[in-house]
């Protein structure tokens, strides 16, 4: 019988962009509505999808062998799990998520001391516990059921919520006084499944490739044909940025030149490549950059 690595994808919002990450990784996923366990075309995964906020517990319950959630909910759940990497993606770009404490544009409260003897709202509710105690601030928090925004200024004197841009935060008129932590998103697992030789191996394989596909992000690669005589000219160019890989032409002489660079960059060098007598350049999309 093929072995299978039980997989925890997370549900909700991460799931979209944590579904693309592995497609560009290598791995096709296809979730069906309504069925909490997606397909996937590698048949060594069996995939669960598992809300972020539970999936520590699970992967300890060994009702998964690994998975990937926020920092701020392996923090949140309190249970010891081993961490194989960590990736740099949120919901909506390829960057950290915030937890900030924000409050109504109006309100009195302009510090984290102020906040004693206050009501704060939140999910976040055992690390916001944690995080008042060491500012030596006494107040009341309770659990948010959602809608956390609505509550500042009516049902709650503060928030405590996750951003991004901090666009959310602005456009329900409040202000942020304070950040409680930064979460990235983890590739986690329990010490019982990393011990399993096999499992390990093809954690840290997918963890390899998921990393690449992250480093792949906003990179193209290109490539041209320069003349003997404009060798000189082009590598200065492509210098500036990376250092270029290069190989004598088959034919009539000159190098072929190849390099990776920042999308936004060759919009710009592509015209003074092609002016220094470079020809033949190909721009080319990556998916995968392992280092």
């Amino acid at each position: 019988m093929k072995r299978k690595l039980k997989l925890g994808v997370p549900k909700g919002s991460l799931e979209n962009s944590t579904v693309a990450l592995f497609g560009k990784a290598g791995f096709n996923i296809s979730v069906q509505s309504r069925s909490y366990s997606p397909a996937c075309d590698d048949d060594e995964i069996e995939i669960l999808l598992i809300r972020p906020q539970e999936m520590a517990k699970y992967i300890t319950d060994g009702v998964v062998d690994c998975g990937l959630a926020g920092w701020d909910w392996i923090e949140e759940s309190g249970l010891k799990v081993k961490e194989i990497c960590e990736l740099n993606y949120s919901k909506s770009s390829f960057g950290p998520a915030k937890w900030v404490i924000a409050v109504r544009n109006d309100s009195k409260i302009k510090k984290v001391s102020d906040l004693s003897g206050k009501i704060i709202s939140t999910e976040l509710m055992s690390v916001l516990k944690k995080w008042l105690a060491g500012k030596g601030v006494k107040a009341k928090i309770d659990f948010a059921w959602g809608a956390t925004e609505t509550k500042a200024g009516t049902l709650a004197d503060a928030i405590c919520e996750l951003t991004e841009t901090g666009e959310s935060i602005r456009r329900n008129n409040l202000r942020i006084i304070d950040e409680v932590m930064v979460s990235t998103t983890r590739f986690i697992t329990s010490p019982a499944a990393y011990k399993d030789t096999w499992k390990r191996s093809k954690m840290e394989d997918i963890a390899m490739l998921l990393n690449g596909a992250l480093k792949a992000e906003g990179l193209v690669g290109l490539k041209m044909n320069v003349s003997s005589d404009c060798v000189n000219p082009v590598e200065k160019i492509l210098k500036k940025y990376s250092n270029p890989t290069t190989s004598p032409l088959a034919f009539g002489g000159g190098m072929a030149m190849e390099v990776v660079l920042m999308e936004v960059t060759v919009r710009n060098i592509i015209p003074l490549l092609k002016k220094a007598g470079a020809s033949d350049i190909i721009e080319y999309p990556l998916t995968k950059v392992i280092r």
